[in-house]
């Protein structure tokens, strides 16, 4: 009250209202505060696959994309960062755009001893730079032997890459961040070998869960049995959930209810007090309606998600 002037002061007295506090004669009563607002992410990627059926790129168009993306009552933004230059670039437009950075994807080689050092130390140093923003969490899911093959990682190669999690988490960790282990589907071959041990090989410290639950749906099959298994070992590890929706296992153009049961998985997650950062990822494939706007679409997904998730907020 000392900020307004005195007859603003005069004014909402004789109102009897003054931004949220009522005045009863000699009395001042100040309501309870409302409820704080769910705090929702979206990745990048989704961004950048349905500008790109528009014909458009996002990367080149990020100032116009973050400025939809905000009118989307979205929150936050997860970039996918490889370098300090795109912190340097995304700073100021997450400021303009009132976006918050609370964590970032990024990409790693780690079942590789050559490699895994110099991983682990670019890691550290974009995430050190991230901190001076917001973020709170990194989330990199290990690149496999290579991208789209058919090889998988031999025992060695995943007790190297547990180890270097362990690092990378352990050193995150003494610069204020959380690590976020992510899968795709490939993870979850050979009975789902390289996913678990990145789990069981690890220091639940140091290593945390970023929960994809569609990657691991389709990467079993599409099996919601798997999903919620998953669920059930390694529930209290989740840091943070990726959203994304199919209806018949083709990705839909929203999330809404369809083959992943999000109040199912909602309602679990509250039932071990977990309440991790949510963060939208539908996406495209063959097959995905196209019927609506980017903007439409993702108005639509946030106001999905944040009903199903309204018992998440935090802070």
């Amino acid at each position: 009250m000392s900020k307004f002037t005195l007859s603003r002061r005069q004014f909402l007295q004789k109102t009897a209202i003054t931004s949220g506090v009522f005045v009863l004669g000699a009395q001042t009563v100040t309501p309870a505060k409302p409820k704080n607002k769910l705090h929702l992410a979206c990745n990048q990627y989704p961004w950048i696959v349905y500008y790109r059926r528009d014909n458009k790129n996002f990367t080149e168009m990020l100032d116009t994309g973050l400025g939809e993306l905000a009118s989307c009552n979205l929150d936050g933004y997860e970039p996918i960062l490889n370098t300090l230059d795109d912190v340097d670039r995304l700073a100021p437009l997450l400021k303009k755009h009132n976006l918050q950075m609370r964590s970032f994807y990024v990409n790693s080689t780690l079942h590789d001893l050559k490699q895994a050092d110099k991983s682990i130390a670019h890691i550290v140093a974009v995430a050190k730079k991230t901190k001076q923003i917001g973020a709170r969490i990194v989330v990199t899911n290990p690149s496999p032997i290579r991208w789209g093959g058919p090889e998988n990682k031999n025992d060695k190669q995943l007790e190297v890459q547990a180890q270097a999690m362990n690092e990378l988490g352990r050193k995150l960790k003494e610069n204020g961040l959380i690590l976020s282990y992510h899968n795709h589907d490939m993870e979850l071959r050979n009975a789902a070998r390289e996913f678990h041990h990145m789990m069981v090989g690890t220091d639940p410290k140091y290593v945390t869960l970023c929960l994809d639950a569609h990657w691991i749906y389709r990467g079993a099959g599409n099996s919601h049995v798997a999903l919620f298994d998953v669920l059930k070992l390694y529930g209290s590890r989740i840091s943070e959930l990726h959203i994304r929706q199919s209806m018949d296992n083709i990705w839909s153009e929203t999330v809404h209810a369809g083959d992943i049961d999000y109040p199912r998985l909602a309602k679990y997650l509250l039932s071990i007090n977990v309440k991790p950062h949510l963060v939208l990822e539908q996406a495209v494939e063959n097959g995905t309606p196209n019927t609506m706007s980017t903007v439409d679409a993702f108005k639509q997904s946030s106001q999905y998600t944040r009903r199903i998730f309204a018992d998440f907020v935090t802070e």
